[in-house]
């Protein structure tokens, strides 16, 4: 299994963009059959150092990660919105 770990820090962390943004990414759900296991949740410590929402997503193999970076959903609908929204974003990607 490969664990995916994405953190984003919005332009503008306004509650009404932080919820829409999360919203943006739980819609995955349903959407992309690679997908194992979604979750998104806003910061709640709001340090300096934190990122605003994070990502969690678990594939069966790096094939279908790979799968899920092409799907026309991720690719087409989500990221589109990832760009537009954020200042920085980091990631990680681990067999588990």
């Amino acid at each position: 299994m490969v664990t995916h770990i994405v953190l984003f820090k919005l332009s503008d962390p306004t509650p009404e963009n932080l919820s829409t943004t999360r919203d943006k990414l739980l819609s995955m759900r349903g959407n992309i059959a690679q997908l194992r296991h979604l979750e998104a949740g806003i910061d709640i410590i709001r340090s300096e150092r934190s990122y605003d929402i994070a990502l969690i997503t678990k594939f069966d193999s790096l094939q279908d990660l790979q799968a899920y970076q092409v799907h026309p959903y991720h690719a087409g609908e989500v990221v589109p919105h990832m760009k537009s929204v954020c200042s920085s974003i980091a990631s990680v990607d681990y067999e588990c």
